[in-house]
């Protein structure tokens, strides 16, 4: 088989994989289990294992020309990281010289994309997908990735116009960011509104207490609330507030108004209720950024 015939269906492989992959990670909020990598069933019934089973970072699955897939954990050994320019850094995995390494570099070589996981909580990991590896630096034994194909074609070191910057500066913030405070926002909750405990994580948004980039408007869980479409929407437009004690209260006109049965159960109904919080009590709103914007909704009834 002509090596260039090779690369072009591990191209494809990798994109039946990642198709499969993002559908089921859009099922739960945005993660998968560990434990379905080990064993990821594709369309066709084939089986997949997306992760290493000795636990390592660098996944090469035999018989593939590139590494397949990276894992990348904020409380792992190594000190991967986001740099200037929308780029990650990406440590060598240790070991000897060139080992589990050769083969993502070899990814860079031929351009072929590679699945990223990006842990967000135990046993559960975010895929992103297509990621590049855009350069290799044997000195500092690290690889530079990105997660965008514009980006892909700006040399690594180049200095960014202002235009460009905030190109890249989005992008990170919509690939990477956004999708991580989601799935971890998605994994505390258990796929549930907080506050009607909808059961479709397809139909819910991780809504922030505080509106990003505002002060104490960062993407952690604390800050984060599991809430369907119509809760999210009613939280935002000051229809609906929470108040520091956990409690849902809807807007004084909108309780007194007379309308269908969405109103009437969807809203009204709500009133009075008790918010549903994750188990974990590390994972729950912060009182004093619900004091805050509930300070906010009473303003504005």
């Amino acid at each position: 088989m002509a090596p260039d015939r090779s690369v072009a269906e591990e191209y494809l492989r990798r994109e039946v994989i990642a198709a499969a992959l993002l559908r089921r990670a859009d099922e739960t909020g945005g993660y998968v289990s560990r434990d379905e990598l080990k064993a990821f069933m594709l369309p066709d019934g084939s089986v997949e294992r997306l992760v290493d089973p000795g636990g390592g970072g660098i996944w090469n699955p035999s018989g593939y020309i590139a590494t397949l897939a990276i894992v990348t954990s904020p409380d792992g050994p190594y000190p991967d990281r986001e740099i200037e320019g929308g780029l990650l850094q990406y440590s060598y995995q240790k070991g000897p010289e060139g080992g589990k390494n050769l083969k993502l570099r070899r990814a860079m070589e031929l351009g072929l994309p590679v699945i990223r996981f990006n842990k967000v909580g135990p046993n559960a990991y975010l895929p992103i997908y297509p990621v590049f590896v855009i350069e290799d630096n044997p000195i500092s034994r690290e690889f530079t990735l990105t997660v965008d194909d514009v980006l892909r074609s700006i040399p690594v070191g180049h200095e960014l116009t202002p235009m460009e910057r905030a190109y890249a500066a989005r992008v990170v913030q919509q690939r990477v960011h956004q999708p991580a405070f989601r799935a971890r926002v998605m994994l505390a909750y258990g796929g549930l509104c907080a506050v009607c405990t909808l059961k479709h994580p397809k139909l819910l948004d991780a809504a922030h207490i505080i509106e990003d980039g505002q002060p104490g408007g960062d993407p952690v869980v604390t800050n984060g609330l599991s809430l369907c479409k119509i809760h999210h929407a009613a939280y935002d437009r000051q229809f609906m507030g929470i108040s520091p004690d956990y409690v849902v209260h809807i807007n004084t006109d909108l309780l007194l108004e007379t309308d269908g049965p969405m109103l009437r159960h969807g809203l009204q109904e709500m009133h009075g209720r008790a918010l549903t919080t994750p188990t974990r009590r590390q994972d729950r709103p912060d009182p004093a950024r619900l004091e805050q914007r509930f300070a906010r909704f009473q303003a504005a009834n």
